[in-house]
């Protein structure tokens, strides 16, 4: 019963890394945006979204200490 489990989970995985192997050589997006100088964008994006979240963590983390505070005295 072992063998026959470990046949088939290894015949998944070589379905699986198979299914891979294409798509792994090329990545056509990063280079169009690269080319194209739209990467800059999405890195402005995505680095104005992050700071956002952590502006408002930290916000937050303080809002929570002064209540720590309050319900201590």
């Amino acid at each position: 019963m072992k063998r026959v489990l470990s046949l088939i989970t290894f015949l998944l995985l070589s379905i699986h890394l198979f299914a891979q192997d294409n798509s792994a050589n090329e990545i056509e997006m990063a280079d169009a945006l690269y080319a194209d100088g739209r990467i800059y964008v999405v890195v402005a994006v995505i680095a104005t979204i992050f700071t956002a979240i952590i502006v408002y963590l930290v916000n937050l983390d303080r809002k929570i200490s002064k209540l720590e505070q309050q319900i201590k005295k």
